[in-house]
Order: structure tokens, then sequence, then C-alpha cells
């Protein structure tokens, strides 16, 4: 019997504190990881989301004022998520200068992110393609203005994407290479039109005496994506003007589909690490 009630009266207790608890839960509410807004553009002709993750300590600390890393592929069914984690960690633990990611979310992703093309299996692949200039000029004129008034920057700005939004780095690279300070591209899609950017990279090298730029590259097993990047890489080790910093990076043991943050991860730590003391 004394048994009984001793369990008994364990089991009241517990039944308060749970109903206590229960008692003191509240409803589920949005769990904020960035900032978004939209912007009208009227060179695309649409209405684009913007992405935004504000490096750590940003807000606290109301003169300081950090570089920006713009990012296609930028929607929170894309790339945002992953790289801004990717990005809060690195930052977080001293691997990484702090950041600004702009990040575009996509409408027409096949149509913003390619040149002009003659092949006609690449023209299947959207019902347009070709807009990559286009989409340059509202990064350059629309975005990037909107991003200065909107938050504390430098005049340092890099660009990162994967696959095709890879090829748009190179293309930009290679067509405004003063558009960007640093250039990541992984898995760059230059099998694009016949690999014809691939003939634009010696004469645009041999046309910069000096070039004070970062291009960082890396190819997954994939193999037409990584036999063009190594074409390129091999015009880069003959060609590459003063003040060029490139870096190369095979990484077999990855797939397209699995480079783009392995990739990062070793891009963030030697492009944007913090300087020594």
């Amino acid at each position: 019997m004394m048994r009984f009630v001793a369990v008994l009266c364990i089991w009241l207790s517990l039944s308060v504190i749970g109903t206590a608890f229960a008692a003191e839960s509240s409803p589920a509410s949005p769990l904020v990881v960035g900032e978004t807004f939209v912007l009208a553009s009227g060179t695309l002709g649409e209405t684009r989301r913007i992405n935004v993750y504000l490096p750590p300590g940003y807000a606290e600390r109301p003169d300081a004022r950090v570089p920006v890393l713009y990012m296609p592929d930028g929607g929170l069914a894309e790339d945002f998520l992953h790289i801004a984690g990717l990005m809060q960690v690195s930052m977080s633990n001293g691997t990484m200068r702090s950041f600004l990611l702009v990040a575009i979310e996509n409408t027409q992703r096949r149509r913003d992110l390619t040149p002009p093309t003659d092949n006609a299996e690449d023209k299947k692949i959207a019902p347009v393609v070709g807009g990559s200039a286009a989409f340059r000029r509202f990064l350059r004129e629309e975005l990037m203005p909107e991003i200065a008034k909107r938050y504390r920057i430098t005049d340092e700005r890099a660009i990162v994407g994967e696959s095709l939004a890879g090829l748009f780095v190179i293309e930009t690279f290679l067509r405004e290479p003063e558009l960007f300070d640093h250039y990541l591209a992984f898995d760059p899609s230059l099998w694009w039109d016949d690999r014809r950017l691939l003939d634009d990279v010696a004469p645009m090298l041999r046309g910069h005496a000096e070039l004070r730029k970062s291009l960082w590259l890396a190819s997954s097993d994939m193999r037409d994506i990584a036999d063009a990047t190594a074409i390129f890489a091999r015009a880069l080790e003959a060609e590459a003007p003063k003040g060029l910093r490139w870096r190369y990076l095979p990484m077999p043991e990855e797939h397209h589909w699995t480079i783009y943050h392995p990739a990062a991860l070793r891009a963030f730590r030697e492009e944007f690490a913090p300087a020594k003391e």
C-alpha cells in the first residue's frame, strides 16, 4: 500500500510538471535567418526577390562596413540557406572575413545565366536563353546601387555560382572583369555553345597587362565540365596577367550535385581568409 501511494504521488507530481510546461508553450513563429525585399527591374521587366544574410555582429557595430558577396540561384529553395549557413559558421569560427550575402532568387534561371548560343540542343533547355547580358546590367545598374543604399558596404565585391551560375561568373569575368573583385565558379557549364566561351579566354587575358582580381575554379567528376575547366586553367597558366590571383581545384571525388558546398568551404577559406595579425 505504501509503495502504491509513493508511485501515485510521483505520477501526480510529474503530471503537474507536465501540465505546467504545456501551459508555458507558445505558438510557433517564423525563424528569421536574414532579410528579404523585392526590387522592380526595368532592365528585366519584372520584379525580383533579393534575399540577404547579414554577417554576425553587423547590427551591433553601426560604424562597420562590409564587402558584398553576390549569388545567383539565391532563393530559399535554391542555394541561399546552405551558403548563408556556411558563411555564418565560417565567419563565427574565424576562417572567413565578414561579408554581406546578397542572393538573387530566380524567375527564369536558364534565361538569365546563359549567353547566346548557336547550338540547337542548348536552345531546347528553356523557352528563352541568352539573357546574361541583361542580367549583368540588372546587377550593375539596379541591384548594386540598391544594396549601397540599404546597407553599410565597402567597394569590395565578389560573386559565386555553380553550374549555369558558374558559367555566368566566368562570362562576367571575361566580359566585364571590373564588375567584381573576386570570381568563384564551381563546375561552370563551359560546355554551353560548343565551349565557345573558351575561345575568349586567351585574348581577354592578353588584353590586360595587369588585372588585380581573383578567380577560384573547381570541377567535379562530370567529364565535359572538368575537361573544359582544365582547358580554361591551362590558358590561365599560360596567359594570366600580372596581379591576377587564380586557383583551379579539381574535385573528382565530388559530383555535379554535391560540389557546391565543399568547394565553397575551400574557396571562402582561401579567398576570404581574415588578415593575419
